[in-house]
């Protein structure tokens, strides 16, 4: 994994939250423009464009964008205040458009999932967002669950192996299909 600028993370902490919900609102791009305008990094360059060009980047790439975003969370060691300003950048975007969306809420938890800081820690800092922090039912259908693990295989790495049951008596395949189906929940 390259060194990680962290100012770039921080963009990219806000475009994928401004994403994750699947719409963009001007009121998210104003924020992020009033947040960074004020890194020396970002004072002289278009926001706009910047975030024009992760959405190209995103169209080609799909999940991989977001992926990659998560890798370089996992793979990245921060202080607590770094944490902190990801946790703040993911919040003021989220909540910018007055609209908190339950997949802005899920994404957000990725992320937390991927840094150290603990619960305490956080509503120490930021109080008003205990219910981001509040533990799910279920996050995650089993057909969700499938489908990313599904995302996740190789198939260069697997060997499949197929047995033919095509003669045997109706009962005994019941039997079979019974026994895969308590197997795999």
């Amino acid at each position: 994994m390259e060194k990680i600028d962290f100012e770039k993370l921080l963009l990219k902490t806000a475009f994928c939250c401004l994403a994750s919900d699947g719409n963009i609102d001007n009121r998210e791009i104003e924020m992020i423009q009033s947040i960074f305008m004020n890194y020396d990094q970002y004072k002289d360059v278009n926001l706009k464009t910047k975030i024009n060009s992760f959405i190209e980047i995103y169209n080609e790439k799909g999940r991989d964008f977001f992926t990659y975003y998560f890798d370089l969370l996992k793979e990245a060691t921060f202080s607590l205040d770094e944490e902190l300003a990801i946790i703040d950048i993911a919040i003021r975007t989220i909540q910018a458009d007055e609209l908190i969306e339950y997949s802005e809420i899920k994404f957000f938890k990725i992320i937390r999932h991927h840094l150290k800081a603990t619960d305490n820690q956080i509503l120490e800092k930021f109080p008003e967002i205990e219910m981001f922090l509040e533990e799910d039912i279920a996050t995650e259908s089993i057909y969700d669950k499938m489908i990313t693990q599904l995302d996740e295989l190789r198939f260069d790495r697997v060997k499949i192996q197929i047995t033919i049951y095509d003669n045997l008596p109706q009962e005994e395949m019941a039997a079979i299909y019974s026994s895969i189906n308590k197997n795999s929940t």
